[in-house]
């Protein structure tokens, strides 16, 4: 890390352009990479990662919103269930080998450092970071596939953010880092994808699978669970020193700390706010009452759903009920008086007088 800062330091006070500075970094950078993934797919340079990336980014924020403006949503049930099947899978895949690759056999929960030999469990682990780094190449296809529904709702900051940093952080984990300490967060998001990629699964089967679905909010849960573990886990690697690198600790516990601030933020949004009052939407002076929702108050009455209720009196399918009386075939009684006939808009002062329907004419 002293190296860094040194040229750092060196280039600022020179005179060298940016082509060359990066360079030099970029020569460091080698030098303390894994010898191991040299010449491997997409990973003698960072920028084929960046590119994607960024073409991710443009097709789901411009691109793809823009394509499908004037188009349906595309129906792509079997694909989706077949799509999240697929991840179950993977992430089971991959949480086996985790185990068996150190977290079931040998590794420490306190510290545990990076085995950059040629064993065969620590080939083992190399070879399942690289396949957790594709992985999360792969899971574009989750905003891409909101796209091409239009679940615009869905596309949160949160969500491009997540999609967005992790293929970085893979990347580096292989290039640089693959076992050892780090790994943990990987195994906790193995399990935790398992059980997110599931409810994903049925709930694009169908809405006869909707009365199996009562835990989504807890899938948030479990997330903030999870990174709160990588969190904890993270910090006893600056404690004890193993020989893990101290800054990529402190960079998991930066990015566990920034995912629990912003889940637990749309858990808030998402669970915890109140739903607004149903029967009051905005005033009105004139009538001396609330307009909310298609129901009225006015001057004591409430008229809801075609059914008019003011001081104990209502009507019930074209009957006024007034009092304990009741109309029956348009006739009405009301303290002992009769009235005929429909009544009209015309015929009602401020909708009731002294508890009786008001017609110009009583026949």
């Amino acid at each position: 890390m002293s190296g860094f800062v040194k040229i750092a330091i060196d280039d600022y006070y020179s005179d060298s352009n940016w082509t060359t500075i990066i360079k030099k970094y970029w020569m460091l950078a080698e030098r303390v990479s894994d010898p191991r993934v040299q010449g491997w797919f997409l990973f003698d340079t960072p920028l084929v990662t960046l590119v994607m990336v960024i073409i991710y980014l443009g097709f789901v924020m411009v691109a793809g919103p823009q394509w499908m403006a004037n188009r349906k949503p595309f129906r792509i049930k079997n694909v989706l269930v077949g799509y999240n099947a697929g991840q179950v899978l993977l992430s089971l895949y991959m949480f086996y080998e985790h185990l068996m690759s150190g977290w079931w056999a040998d590794y420490s929960l306190t510290c545990q450092p990076v085995d950059y030999s040629d064993s065969e469990k620590a080939r083992r682990m190399l070879h399942l970071c690289w396949v957790y780094y594709f992985s999360k190449l792969s899971e574009f296809a989750d905003t891409i596939f909101f796209v091409l529904r239009k679940k615009k709702s869905q596309i949160t900051w949160l969500h491009l953010y997540h999609h967005s940093l992790t293929p970085f952080e893979a990347w580096l984990l292989v290039k640089f880092i693959a076992g050892g300490h780090g790994t943990f967060s990987n195994i906790v998001n193995n399990l935790v994808h398992v059980i997110m990629y599931s409810y994903y699964m049925m709930a694009a089967m169908g809405p006869q699978y909707q009365k199996y679905l009562w835990w989504k909010k807890h899938l948030t849960t479990l997330q903030l669970i999870q990174f709160f573990m990588v969190l904890f886990h993270s910090i006893s690697a600056l404690v004890y020193d193993c020989g893990y690198p101290k800054i990529i600790a402190s960079g998991l516990i930066l990015h566990s700390s920034i995912f629990i601030v912003l889940f637990t933020n749309f858990y808030i949004q998402a669970y915890k706010r109140d739903k607004p009052k149903q029967k009051v939407d905005a005033y009105n002076n004139n009538n001396n009452g609330y307009i909310a929702n298609g129901n009225v108050k006015t001057n004591g009455f409430a008229i809801t759903n075609g059914t008019a209720i003011g001081n104990g009196h209502a009507t019930t399918n074209g009957h006024v009920v007034a009092n304990g009386h009741a109309t029956s075939n348009g006739h009405a009684t009301t303290n002992g008086q009769a009235m005929m006939n429909h009544v009209t808009e015309s015929s009602i002062t401020n909708g009731y007088a002294n508890g009786h329907i008001v017609k110009e004419k009583v026949h």
